[in-house]
Order: structure tokens, then sequence, then C-alpha cells
């Protein structure tokens, strides 16, 4: 195959790397019944009129499968810590005891386990629509090469190629996605 292609297929798997990266973040933050830190990954605090994350002004632990505990490393943010999960709209309500936050995750209701399975499944179809319009950029490069003095062969194995790694990557979004409703219709 030619180098041209080798590398435009190397920057399409790159990409799509970074498009089930991102879904897998995504996935993440959608609450299973379950703690873990990572529910609070997108929460940012005031600090000294600074939105920083909240992982860079506190110590986040779960100590068991239903609580998580922030722990700031200056008392005067605990206030600040606590309005941003309030504004966060996570559905978890922090009790503040001076020293430290605890975030009691309640189980899920039946009705809200369908509501979070369609969320992941709008994040699997964000992913899977990623993916392809990686394929679309790496077909068209791989089009332009033509210019460049490709067979129309080489550019047509180029583009089975692109698909192949379109297939590979959607298949991995679907398996993301099915763990994922595994872990939420889990009772």
């Amino acid at each position: 195959m030619n180098e041209l292609i080798s590398l435009q297929l190397d920057d399409s798997k790159e990409s799509m790397a970074k498009a089930i990266a991102h879904t897998e973040n995504e996935l993440t933050k959608i609450r299973a019944g379950k703690a873990s830190p990572g529910m609070l990954d997108g929460i940012y605090v005031d600090y000294y009129g600074t939105s920083t994350p909240l992982a860079q002004v506190a110590n986040v632990n779960t100590p068991d499968a239903r609580t998580i505990v922030v722990q700031p490393w200056e008392k005067s943010l605990l206030s600040a810590i606590e309005k941003s999960i309030m504004d966060s709209n996570i559905g978890l309500n922090p009790q503040n005891d001076g020293s430290i936050i605890r975030l009691a995750v309640p189980p899920l209701t039946e009705e809200r386990r369908r509501d979070l399975v369609k969320k992941v499944k709008e994040e699997a179809e964000k992913g899977r629509v990623a993916i392809r319009n990686i394929r679309k950029d790496g077909n068209e490069a791989i089009k332009k090469l033509k210019n460049d003095g490709i067979s129309e062969d080489e550019i047509k194995s180029g583009e089975a190629e692109v698909q192949k790694l379109t297939d590979a990557y959607i298949v991995k979004v679907d398996q993301l996605a099915d763990l994922k409703e595994k872990d939420i219709m889990t009772v």
C-alpha cells in the first residue's frame, strides 16, 4: 500500500481511538447506582476566582459502594465545593460536616434506570457519528491523493481499509454501550 495512504489510515485510526476514549469518558459520567469518583469529573469549583476542576482542590474517595467523600485541601473551600455540587445537577445532595463532604448515592429506580439507558444510547450514537465523520474525512483525504499520482486501485483499497477501521471502532462503541447498559440495569 502507498505510504501516503498508510499515513492517512494512521491519522484516521488515531482520531477514531480518541473518539472511543471520549465516548468512554462520557459513559463514565453516567452513574449506575454505584459510587465512583468519576461521577464528579465535570464539576468545577471557584478557587480564588478561577474555575478549577474539583479533583484539583480536593481528595475524592469512595469508602463504600454508596458513598463518595470529598475532602478539600483547604477548609475554606467547603462551601464553594458544596455549592458547585448542588449547581452541577447530578442528583446528589452534599452533606457537609465541617471537614468533609459526604455524598450518598441513592439506589436507582426502574424509571431512572430506563432514562439512564436512553442517555447511554445517545452517547453511543454520538460516538458512532464521530467515527463516521472521521471515516468521511479519511476517505476525502485519500481521494485527494489522486492528484499526487496515486492509482485508483490504491485509492479504492485505502477506502476499503478506512471502512474496516470504521466497522471495528463502531463495534467497540457498541461494546462500551452494552457494558454500561448491563451495569445500569443490574439491581
